[in-house]
């Protein structure tokens, strides 16, 4: 009878345990970026929260290329769209990587060489070079300013390319709208219409 009353509150305990234990476990599992191949190049992108950011922080050293993507005056990590990346050979032009980072951080394993990196947000594309050294990671930061208003040209840019019957994916239409927008600001400062 004494061996009863004593198991009752073990078993209790080891249950109490396993569920507390139970619980911590999802909030310390932290599961990594998938590693994709993009034309035949491996690419990582992530950094969409504190830890993730942590993880690929860790881990650009061991790549060949790190991008990152943020807005000037923003908080690191807190980038508004995804980016449409594109990785040219400088010298001859041929194209190497096309993707888009789906996170304000993009690690690709690059063969050594020199390359023109464009990055797009909602049609406001910034374009860095990077050399690529054989056993040593490089990195770039490519900063859009604070005052371009992402939702709004990528709303408009979706608006036009819908309109036209084509697939939001081309920049082309967007500088039009925004250099009509840009008009229609000049003209409302002024009172002057600019066309």
């Amino acid at each position: 009878m004494k061996s009863f009353r004593l198991s009752r509150p073990l078993a209790a305990l080891a249950f109490g345990g396993m569920v507390f234990l139970g619980a911590l476990e999802p909030a310390q599992a932290v599961s990594n970026p998938p590693i994709r191949m993009v034309d035949g190049i491996e690419v990582m992108c992530g950094g969409h929260n504190k830890a993730e950011m942590a993880f690929m922080e860790m881990v650009a050293p061991r790549w060949a290329a790190t991008l990152e993507f943020a807005v000037s005056r923003g908080a690191r990590g807190a980038f508004p769209s995804d980016v449409r990346v594109s990785v040219r050979d400088k010298y001859t032009g041929r194209p190497v990587l096309a993707t888009v980072a789906d996170g304000p951080m993009l690690v690709a394993r690059l063969d050594p060489g020199t390359y023109d990196v464009e990055a797009t947000v909602s049609g406001l594309t910034i374009t860095h070079t990077i050399t690529v050294f054989d056993g040593a990671a490089t990195r770039t930061v490519f900063q859009w300013p604070s005052n371009f208003d992402f939702i709004a040209a990528a709303a408009a840019e979706g608006a036009t390319l819908q309109a036209a019957g084509r697939p939001a994916t081309t920049a082309t239409a967007l500088k039009t709208v925004g250099v009509a927008a840009v008009r229609g600001r000049q003209a409302a400062a002024t009172g002057v219409d600019a066309d």
